[in-house]
């Protein structure tokens, strides 16, 4: 039965991807993300930036280690996804776990491989990422109120995210291209700002469904849009840091402030509904489409 099934893995797997993953949105994502920080961190050095062979294989490590992290999720969701979402893949059977841990073991050796190949230190700090993902896992089943308390679980997991970012400025250092110093912190606030205000936004509503896990269900709805505001906010003070000394021009990408400014006057004018997610997505593509175009053009 195994044997006969074999063949067809990569066909379910394949599904799998175009469904849950979404190509389209992450692939998207993960590029914008490190070009984003590559870009800024050699920018605000004062020096050109043009990506090259070792972004390609950042862009490569940090989707892989996305689809990584989303096969996770899957499987650790489990019980809740029966109840909540009974047409999820791995609940249907259009998908085992078993066939999960299995693309993740490839996954996990193609970004060691891919990466070892330019140091040691980049192959560490692509699997502490991992690491951490397998590790978060264990957690919520040993202690299931991570999973079932939004705030507690996004404390615990966003380190995932964090992980990601120092891999991608850790490698900039080992090679050389930047040298560690404050403006390293303040770039990995700002992604952390714009990636925490789309966390937000995507979980703040007026109302709960049922299963919903919303940071809005803890905060309440205003201080829920504050924070989701606020942390837009966070990333535009650090593109003044980072820019402000480059002159008006450097400081374009602020313009997208906007977008949230809009968002919460919409949330909390409408007293119902969701947060406008599509304004949210614009700020994260905007911000991070204006920050690499700029890293380009800037002497």
């Amino acid at each position: 039965m195994t044997t006969l099934a074999a063949p067809h893995v990569p066909a379910r797997l394949g599904r799998f991807v175009l469904r849950m993953f979404r190509p389209q949105i992450y692939v998207t994502y993960g590029l914008l993300w490190v070009l984003t920080l590559e870009g800024t961190a050699v920018a605000a050095t004062g020096t050109a930036w043009r990506p090259s062979g070792a972004t390609a294989i950042r862009v490569v490590s940090v989707v892989l280690a996305l689809l990584f992290l989303r096969m996770l999720d899957e499987q650790k969701d489990l019980a809740h996804d029966r109840v909540h979402h009974p047409d999820r893949p791995l609940v249907t059977g259009a998908i085992t776990a078993g066939e999960l841990r299995g693309a993740m073991a490839v996954i996990t050796v193609l970004v060691t491989a891919l990466n070892a190949a330019r140091s040691a230190a980049d192959a560490l700090l692509i699997l502490a990422a991992l690491g951490y993902g397998l590790f978060l896992a264990l957690l919520e089943r040993l202690f299931p109120a991570v999973a079932d308390r939004p705030l507690l679980g996004l404390a615990v997991t966003y380190p995932v995210q964090l992980l990601l970012n120092v891999y991608i400025y850790g490698s900039l250092a080992t090679a050389g291209t930047v040298t560690p110093d404050w403006r390293g912190a303040a770039l990995l606030a700002l992604c952390a700002g714009v990636f925490l205000h789309f966390e937000f936004a995507r979980k703040t509503a007026w109302e709960a469904p049922p299963g919903a896990r919303l940071y809005s269900a803890e905060l309440g709805p205003g201080r829920a849009a504050a924070v989701t505001a606020g942390f837009a906010a966070a990333a535009v003070v650090c593109e003044i840091l980072l820019f402000a000394p480059r002159g008006p021009l450097a400081l374009l990408p602020c313009l997208a402030a906007v977008l949230p400014a809009h968002g919460t006057r919409r949330f909390l004018a409408a007293g119902r509904g969701a947060w406008p997610l599509p304004v949210a997505i614009a700020f994260v593509v905007v911000t991070y489409l204006a920050l690499t175009v700029m890293a380009v053009l800037l002497p």
